[in-house]
């Protein structure tokens, strides 16, 4: 059996659900590679020991999908030597204003608001995802606020472009959901409005993310002609490729 060379989840005491997404099996038999992205929920509390155990990871890049009013409020990761900071605002509709239709599967509602993502976020996930296929923005962190939704797709996408199954794609989303019990609690102690009837929010179900990635292809063809139509070029996506995987097949 192979023995994963890093720990998938990080370990950190104020940020709840950071992750490496490598070591996944993708395109040509080669392997995502490992410490070359990462996903997480807001970094803004980072300090201390934590925030050396980051500064250790040798991140170049953190890219901040949340919206302007989420950083005035909570902050953003604190200033580094080397660390490149982006805020690319993924738009989108409120959630409070899409109620969820009696009948309609948690999964289904999810799906269409990745869909939304996908459509009125386009500039957002543009840049993100122009960002993660620069090897020299390498190591990569994309957050948001609790690393689920707006950095799900993100992670969806440049997954799919490296040949990542849908299925396994889902699985890595899936693992959220246990990261967000200690968020939630966390929340629950200090900003109880946060998650005051709105504990559905911080489900994960894999159908969701599997629904969404049919519901793309079936929009636009593939995942790589939706990013082609958003604004990434072919050698943008080569370059992805040839810098998050492993060289041997």
């Amino acid at each position: 059996m192979t023995v994963d060379p890093y720990p998938r989840n990080l370990s950190f005491s104020t940020s709840y659900n950071f992750r490496d997404v490598g070591g996944y099996a993708g395109l040509d038999g080669r392997t995502v590679r490992w410490r070359r992205l990462f996903r997480a929920d807001s970094l803004h509390r980072l300090k201390g020991a934590d925030l050396e155990a980051f500064g250790e990871l040798g991140v170049r890049t953190v890219i901040d999908l949340r919206r302007l009013f989420e950083i005035e409020e909570h902050g953003r990761v604190p200033e580094a030597d080397g660390l490149s900071y982006h805020n690319l605002v993924v738009q989108h509709v409120d959630w409070e204003t899409v109620p969820e239709p009696a009948g309609t599967a948690h999964a289904r509602w999810l799906a269409d608001r990745y869909l939304n993502f996908a459509e009125d976020g386009r500039e957002g996930l543009a840049s993100a995802l122009t960002l993660i296929a620069d090897p020299a923005a390498a190591p990569v962190v994309v957050h948001c606020m609790a690393g689920k939704d707006r950095t799900g797709v993100v992670c969806a996408l440049a997954l799919s472009l490296l040949g990542v199954p849908d299925q396994v794609i889902a699985d890595d989303y899936a693992l959220t959901e246990v990261a967000m019990a200690s968020l939630t609690e966390y929340l629950q102690r200090t900003r109880p409005d946060m998650v005051q009837d709105k504990y559905h929010m911080f489900d994960c179900p894999q159908d969701a993310m599997l629904m969404f990635l049919g519901d793309l292809r079936a929009r636009h063809g593939s995942v790589e002609k939706y990013v082609q139509e958003i604004g990434l070029n072919a050698k943008q996506v080569a370059a992805m490729r040839d810098h998050l995987l492993t060289s041997d097949a």
